[in-house]
């Protein structure tokens, strides 16, 4: 027993310089890891007795200025905007208002730049797994993997629509949305566009693409040709039916009515970015007589389509359409790639949710770098 009692003393003794050591303040200035090199991070540990402190930078001449003075007696603080590769001098001073007692102390660091930021590993992750979806849906689809789609009914009834058309001996009229391209929407029009066009030459019913921008009359044009060239109908296109009408808001809406009531498409699709103009076109279109398609990602004016249109896009399914329709290997492996990245979403909200009920704090801090 006393043999033991004589180890503990020992071992007290020789543990009390390391206790006293840890226990004494300490200011550390060091470059903050996983960043881009424009930062450093200040950390202190200061005496309990002090209530107060100034932390200073040295300029180009040595004088140090003061940046920071909110009191911790532990905390940290990080200098950014810095330069990558320079280094730089701290000071920090603390104070005891009563006492009048201070300390100082000063540190140095050089900012580097590294490879990676580690905080962003949690979107690193889901980025890769979304991706490796992407592929290996891509996959199973050049296999031959039927993969399925929900139906979307205002797709289904572009048949329907081209068929009335052509029975009735009227065009078809498509708008692809007020946007110029560099709007997605108006990419998801025209990737529908393609499609249209195709089975409009095969029924051989003429098909009207009035266009806001002159970048996107080009491209329609294209797109258009090409469908036409797939049907086997090359000489049946007609480059003046895809055609700029204004860049003005109201007045491109003026001469699609007047379209409207002109030429009395059995036909109409309106994709793509709409705004306040929406309503005044499908009521015109309404008042003909016509089918009408219409699809936007403005959730605003989703309503005026709903209640004046045949059929709607609703959302995302103006994106899904292009898969829809051609059922190529590619679009519908992206598509579902990105389902499935959805459902991961989806399913990590509600771990996450499970997750703080259980005081499990390390998830949510897990994916906070990322955000």
């Amino acid at each position: 027993m006393k043999r033991l009692l004589s180890v503990v003393f020992l071992l007290l003794v020789g543990l009390y310089p390391l206790m006293t050591l840890a226990a004494e303040p300490v200011f550390s200035a060091s470059d903050m890891p996983w960043d881009d090199g424009t930062a450093i991070l200040l950390k202190w540990e200061l005496d309990p007795k002090m209530d107060s402190l100034s932390l200073q930078k040295a300029d180009s001449l040595g004088v140090f200025h003061e940046f920071f003075n909110e009191f911790s007696t532990q905390g940290q603080h990080v200098d950014t905007s810095l330069e990558i590769g320079d280094s730089y001098k701290y000071r920090l001073i603390s104070y005891n208002s009563a006492t009048g007692d201070s300390s100082v102390f000063t540190g140095s660091a050089t900012t580097k730049a590294q490879w990676f930021d580690m905080n962003k590993l949690s979107l690193l992750i889901m980025l890769s797994l979304v991706c490796a979806a992407i592929l290996y849906y891509i996959y199973l689809g050049r296999k031959g993997k039927d993969l399925f789609i929900r139906r979307i009914s205002g797709l289904d009834s572009m048949d329907e629509a081209i068929g009335r058309a052509t029975e009735k001996g009227k065009p078809i009229l498509f708008v692809p949305g007020l946007s110029d391209l560099g709007d997605i929407q108006t990419i998801a029009a025209l990737n529908i566009l393609s499609p249209l066009a195709q089975k409009s030459a095969e029924y051989g019913t003429e098909l009207l693409v009035p266009c806001r921008s002159s970048m996107v009359m080009s491209a329609a044009r294209e797109t258009v040709k090409e469908a036409y060239m797939k049907a086997g109908r090359p000489d049946a296109y007609r480059e003046e039916n895809i055609f700029y009408l204004s860049d003005d808001q109201f007045g491109f809406v003026a001469g699609v009515d007047g379209i409207m009531l002109r030429e009395q498409p059995a036909a109409n699709f309106f994709l793509g970015a709409f705004w306040a103009e929406s309503l005044i076109l499908t009521e015109t279109g309404f008042g003909t007589g016509a089918i009408q398609t219409a699809g936007t990602g403005q959730p605003h004016q989703l309503p005026f389509f709903v209640v004046s249109c045949d059929y709607t896009l609703i959302g995302e399914e103006l994106y899904a359409a292009s898969a829809y329709i051609s059922r190529d290997p590619q679009q519908l492996g992206s598509l579902k790639g990105h389902d499935f990245g959805k459902l991961l979403v989806i399913i990590l909200v509600l771990a996450g949710v499970v997750a703080e009920i259980l005081g499990w704090g390390w998830f949510k801090h897990f994916f906070e770098g990322g955000s």
